[in-house]
């Protein structure tokens, strides 16, 4: 059986509420992946640079606020006798000071460490980050939006977590619906029934938020259950808001986390269009870790030992990156921070150390990064012709990586159809020295294949491998 992270459990709650559904539904429902075009089988699509996409996701973060503080009284009103709700929240901080958002974001930046920072636009329905929060000044705002923008951006993809991550807020008046029950939450069952309009509505009402503060989005974060009952609508709506808010190409979302044995790899969903000017598809970003760095209350220390050992020899990273699935970590900003005392931050300063003494194929991908990735690897068409390899792209991509089973005769290049520009490449000899531009002959007894990393440029082009004489 699944491990139940409080993702699950609240996606559980969701469902009870809509009809008593069972222990099994925590399975996420197969989604409609759409339009596929014909893949060569001899030419194998390989992680980019043949390195393991690793990620940081982070829940419950937003400017100033300390979600945890406002949210559990809010939840409490709910689950009164839920004992996760009976926590000293009074005790808990009402702020996350800039000062360790930039100190977070530094340490960051200096290690090329890469993911997701949730930004709640109407944080637990304290006040508008396009307009005012209550308790702090205008000045303090804008300073903390201009912290995200410069500290953040260049490494990170920020989503709204919904409007509130809290009350259900009616689009048309901008106010919380009056009931106070978990149908009008947006962690449990507002989103169980909906329509692809009115999820569509939601989130374009929480990316709106967030563009008018000038904080690009290409994907959506949902809160605790939001949307595990209405997958395909979650998907849908997500690919609609997303393009029409952002202009997005290739939008994305944050929905599930497993932590048992199955696949993380990225669902590239409800492709269409491949072949036209206009191409579209979904990606659902899938966690494999719970947040075992310091609880999405700041009150519950974790565990690096559960990401890797201090041996190094085993952990739920070793089990997902020994597969070659990106291993992507989630986290909440309250249990980073954990009220002053930075647990969750040392447990992942540990972590990020244990890897990469572990492994020397690792690169830090942002969601954005990552589900263009697997948007190209699944839905480019990859034909084997004489002299080499035929490409029609419906999304370009940095970085992409191809095993061919053939033996140059010529240096490699990149040619695109029809300019007839040349992407030249350079012959390297070990895997960890691939990167954008570069091959590598690769022979195991007498098998013999190239592996060539380059930017897949967006339409046709062709890897020219054997001259024509």
């Amino acid at each position: 059986m699944a491990t139940l992270t409080r993702r699950h459990f609240l996606g559980f709650g969701a469902g009870v509420l809509a009809g008593g559904y069972g222990l099994g539904t925590f399975a996420a429902r197969a989604q409609e992946p759409g339009q596929r075009l014909p893949q060569a089988p001899e030419v194998r699509v390989l992680n980019p640079g043949c390195r393991v996409p690793v990620s940081l996701i982070i829940d419950d973060s937003t400017c100033l606020v300390n979600l945890a503080h406002f949210a559990m009284p809010q939840f409490a009103e709910v689950w009164p006798d839920r004992e996760e709700y009976k926590k000293p929240w009074q005790q808990l901080p009402r702020e996350i000071p800039d000062s360790f958002v930039r100190e977070f974001a530094d340490w960051c930046a200096e290690r090329g460490i890469r993911g997701k920072y949730s930004v709640v636009p109407y944080p637990a329905c304290v006040g508008w980050l396009d307009r005012f929060l209550p308790g702090w000044t205008h000045r303090q705002l804008v300073e903390s939006i201009e912290l995200v923008q410069k500290h953040l951006l260049p490494y990170w993809d920020i989503h709204p977590e919904m409007v509130t991550h809290t009350w259900v807020i009616d689009t048309k008046t901008g106010r919380p619906y009056p009931e106070r029950t978990a149908q009008y939450m947006e962690n449990w069952g507002w989103s169980v029934g909906r329509s692809v309009e009115e999820l569509t509505d939601y989130l374009a009402y929480a990316l709106r938020i967030l563009r008018n503060i000038d904080l690009p989005c290409e994907g959506i974060t949902t809160p605790g259950g939001f949307g595990s009952r209405a997958r395909p609508q979650l998907a849908q709506a997500t690919l609609l808001a997303c393009r029409d808010v952002f202009a997005a190409e290739i939008p994305h979302y944050f929905r599930d986390v497993f932590t048992d044995g199955r696949s993380v790899a990225p669902r590239v969903e409800y492709a269409s269009g491949l072949e036209g000017p206009d191409p579209k598809c979904v990606v659902s970003i899938i966690g494999c870790t719970g947040d075992w760095f310091g609880g999405w209350d700041g009150l519950t220390p974790g565990d690096p030992d559960r990401f890797i050992t201090p041996d190094l020899s085993q952990g739920r990273l070793v089990q997902v990156i020994d597969r070659g699935e990106p291993a992507i970590l989630v986290c909440h900003w309250p249990g980073i921070y954990f009220n002053g005392e930075k647990i969750g931050f040392r447990i992942f300063q540990e972590v990020v150390s244990r890897i990469h003494r572990r492994y020397d194929h690792l690169i830090w991908m942002k969601l954005s990064e990552i589900a263009r990735y697997w948007a190209a690897k699944e839905l480019t068409q990859i034909t084997l012709v004489p002299g080499g390899v035929e490409f029609f792209a419906p999304f370009a991509c940095p970085r992409f990586t191809v095993s061919v089973p053939v033996v140059p005769t010529q240096e490699p290049k990149l040619v695109s159809i029809p300019s007839g520009k040349v992407q030249p490449l350079r012959e390297v000899h070990q895997q960890t020295a691939l990167e954008g531009g570069t091959w590598l002959l690769l022979q195991q007894g007498a098998k013999s294949e190239t592996v060539v990393c380059f930017d897949l440029p967006k339409g046709r082009s062709r890897l020219e491998l054997v001259s024509a004489t």
